[in-house]
């Protein structure tokens, strides 16, 4: 694991410090004694350089464009495989063999219902509430429904919990999305997939049959298996701080959510699709192309780039792929398609675009897709909440198990006033 020593010299005084290395990906220098030894601390605003735990769920490349969980390619996984088999890779480290998934999908839908109070505590809501406030109200509100895990120190409780969180997610959104529009919420269907059961809940009605479109169903699929987990982004980070408190594993998920709800993260789907209605239809392409080219223009073209994929971002040739499917399938007739076809045409051949690799990320194309499916663009982020909760209680499980894990303390460069005296008011 170790490697040649880094040495820092500060003050003419100088200290070592071990170099570690993971099975693949940068070297990391191990500061752990950097405060003892120099007195100093690092200064690392965003945590961009810093590597905050150790972990063998999720592992990025941004500047290949390489996505793997547990090793498996983002790509392979979306193209082959279910939501149900990645949530299980995720937690569990391992494929599953077949009688494996079918015992712990089985298991999921056994837990997909609602304790009936919680129906009543959506009524509490205003009508219009936004229904990521919902998600963040119910969600932490579960551990007062479920006091049978939330013990985080029984490894039993804390699977259990898991369980919940994964099934019961898709019925939070669903109920969400029915309370916003006034319709009745309807209950789960365990005879159907995970992601059909989700459609069901959220577009069926009572008063007639409900059938799954496949296509459909399998394009929600691809999209939850690809934003299951991304690593130590901004919520998966939230998620692991306030575990590292000791705060039940609800509370640490509704946590999750109110970081994922902030527009730089989770809302960058729904800024594209507001991006192309802005654009509206295909003759101003041009317009908006030079206004994002203008350094003096502060218009930017939401849906391209990524921070951390220098390159393609893997999961959007999965999606670019499944947005045509989905596309012809509907037969959905609306200008700002037309726009995200030719934009994206646009963005991958213009030098422009290609010199600084401003490709079509994967919010530009689920975006488009959510659209067509039915759902407004309020739903997009939930939708993103429910298939992170994966990624999200798989990275909680792995801190709570690490015998190096300690509560957040992050340290600070401190630039206010040095020490005064207090004056009574009335001297002031």
């Amino acid at each position: 694991m170790g490697k040649e020593a880094a040495r820092l010299e500060l003050a003419g005084n100088a200290s070592d410090y071990k170099v570690m290395s993971g099975t693949v990906g940068p070297d990391v220098i191990d500061i752990r004694k950097l405060y003892g030894n120099t007195g100093a601390f690092t200064f690392d605003p965003g945590f961009t350089s810093t590597a905050s735990c150790e972990s063998k769920i999720t592992y990025i490349d941004g500047d290949e464009g390489v996505l793997l969980h547990r090793g498996y390619p983002i790509d392979q996984l979306a193209e082959q495989s279910s939501f149900m088999e990645v949530a299980y890779l995720l937690l569990n480290g391992e494929l599953p063999n077949k009688p494996t998934l079918e015992t712990f999908t089985r298991t999921i839908s056994r837990h997909t219902m609602l304790h009936e109070q919680l129906a009543t505590f959506y009524r509490g809501f205003r009508r219009d509430a936004h229904p990521m406030a919902i998600m963040c109200g119910v969600v932490g509100a579960l551990s007062a429904f479920y006091h049978d895990s939330t013990d985080i120190n029984d490894p039993h409780q804390r699977m259990v919990a898991s369980h919940r969180l994964i099934a019961k997610m898709p019925t939070i959104a669903a109920m969400a999305y029915k309370y916003s529009v006034g319709q009745p919420f309807i209950y789960p269907d365990n005879n159907l997939s995970y992601t059909g059961n989700f459609l069901r809940m959220t577009f069926g009605v009572p008063a007639e049959p409900y059938v799954v479109d496949p296509v459909v169903e399998d394009a929600m699929d691809k999209i939850f298996i690809l934003h299951a987990d991304h690593e130590q982004n901004a919520s998966t980070s939230t998620v692991r701080l306030a575990g590292s408190s000791g705060a039940n594993p609800f509370a640490c998920i509704a946590a999750g959510i109110a970081c994922l709800w902030g527009p730089a993260h989770g809302g960058a789907n729904e800024a594209a699709l507001n991006m192309l209605r802005e654009i509206g239809t295909v003759d101003r392409i041009p317009e908006y192309i030079a206004r994002a080219k203008d350094k003096n223009d502060p218009f930017r073209l939401m849906g391209f780039g990524h921070r951390v994929y220098k390159n393609y971002d893997p999961r959007a040739k999965v999606m670019q792929k499944t947005a045509n499917e989905v596309l012809e399938r509907l037969g959905v007739k609306d200008p700002i398609f037309d726009v995200a076809r030719e934009l994206e045409q646009i963005a991958l051949n213009d030098p422009y675009f290609v010199e600084k690799k401003l490709y079509p990320n994967v919010d530009f194309y689920s975006g488009v897709i959510l659209s067509a499916i039915g759902f407004p663009t309020t739903m997009f982020t939930v939708l993103f909440a429910l298939a992170r909760t994966v990624g999200w209680v798989a990275q909680w499980n792995e801190m709570i198990s690490d015998p190096e894990q300690k509560i957040g303390r992050p340290r600070q460069l401190y630039t206010g006033a040095t020490h005064r005296d207090y004056v009574a008011v009335e001297k002031r």
